[in-house]
């Protein structure tokens, strides 16, 4: 029997008094002028950089890459990317095959992994941040067997280590999506990059050359010349302001988690990789102090966005249909006839209250339990509820 909600249901236009009408995909939206004002309808989000969560990491392999898109879908991730870090070869390929194998075989009550973001290995030494020491310039063998598990969806590389742009000409040829990030290069490097076929940033503002006006870099070079680009609204990694300056610059400026294992969990010692990453409330860093990824969920970044000033309806469209636009997915990411079913219900203080995935309901309060690995053993604890906002 085909589902009914009703209430203020974020259409193209806005956020409306409506009902749809959905089994796994949309069937009708009707308009409804009596319809409640809670709950909130929105598209599931959809999160195109994640490393993982509810104590696991995407590098782990299948078990990783899953459990991570069932702890995000219990924030209303309905569709994400898994992301690499940079490692070496056998682990990158490793990782890419578990994809595919995700891919292939969607878990019942998993977020659907699009794919695969390639964070590196393409990356600067100089520019790394968090990522493992594993920088490397183009290999196009390595290339080749990565795309040949056909889930790479998206790279991110630094165009100084490419110099030719021979890598970034042959990945947009093939349709892949590459990103400017972990790069120290000049603005004038960084727009030679966009001119090959580069077409967004990675985490902006993040683990880039930036803004100075005498030496502009890759910060400017997006801001002056960016379509696309992602930005993770923690407010730990991008100031408010700079979240709204390159909202005003940007037009499709979406949010991303960045989460990694600690991710609803509590302090202590976690993976990233091969590095070991200690969570702190809020913050998630190496040894040194540097930001090591996020804890944030994407209902915590729609409150966050929401905080900052952007209307609610802008918000959730800058994490669910500007990212699914970005990667060409137009079946995912909003609320219109034969498009998936993948909904999120929140009340008007957007607290979760439900997750629909293919027309199939969670309830908030749902748990998992989640191994978590740490030096010397593992410890079982229950992850975070879907209620809980992840952002410690």
């Amino acid at each position: 029997m085909p589902e009914t909600l009703r209430g203020r249901i974020l259409l193209p236009h806005g956020l409306v008094p409506a009902r749809i009408h959905f089994d796994s995909h949309i069937l009708a939206v009707e308009p409804d002028p009596e319809a409640p004002q809670e709950p909130l309808v929105l598209p599931g989000f959809v999160d195109l950089h994640v490393h993982g969560g509810g104590g696991r990491d995407v590098m782990e392999g299948e078990e990783g890459i899953r459990c991570t898109a069932a702890f995000h879908l219990r924030h209303g991730t309905t569709a994400l990317l898994a992301t690499s870090v940079t490692a070496p070869a056998d682990e990158l390929i490793r990782v890419a095959a578990a994809c595919a194998d995700v891919v292939r075989r969607p878990g019942a009550r998993e977020a659907r992994v699009l794919g695969l973001h390639l964070e590196g290995p393409f990356i600067s030494p100089a520019a790394l941040g968090a990522q493992p020491p594993f920088a490397t310039a183009p290999d196009f063998a390595l290339v080749d067997r990565l795309l040949a598990t056909s889930v790479v969806r998206v790279v991110t590389l630094a165009p100084e280590v490419d110099r030719d742009l021979r890598l970034v000409r042959r990945l947009a040829e093939l349709g892949v999506r590459i990103q400017i990030g972990h790069s120290r290069c000049s603005y004038s490097e960084a727009l030679a990059a966009l001119e090959a076929g580069a077409c967004g940033f990675t985490h902006l503002f993040n683990a880039m050359s930036g803004l100075a006006h005498r030496a502009p870099g890759v910060a400017t070079a997006a801001l002056a010349h960016g379509t696309w680009a992602e930005i993770i609204p923690d407010l730990e990694h991008v100031a408010a302001g700079a979240i709204l300056a390159a909202r005003r610059a940007i037009p499709g400026l979406y949010g991303v988690t960045d989460a990694v294992a600690a991710t609803g969990m509590p302090d202590g010692r976690y993976r990233l990789g091969r590095h070991e990453v200690v969570k702190r409330g809020t913050r998630v860093e190496l040894a040194d102090g540097t930001l090591a990824g996020s804890v944030l969920t994407m209902d915590a970044a729609l409150r966050h966005l929401v905080a900052i000033g952007l209307p609610v309806a802008e918000a959730a469209a800058r994490l669910s249909t500007l990212p699914a636009d970005y990667l060409g997915e137009r079946d995912i990411g909003r609320i219109a006839e034969g498009a998936r079913a993948d909904l999120v219900e929140m009340d008007g203080a957007l607290r979760l209250r439900a997750v629909w995935l293919g027309g199939q309901r969670l309830a908030a309060g749902e748990r998992v339990r989640a191994r978590i690995p740490i030096p010397g053993g593992t410890l079982d604890r229950r992850s975070a509820a879907v209620q809980d906002s992840g952002d410690g």
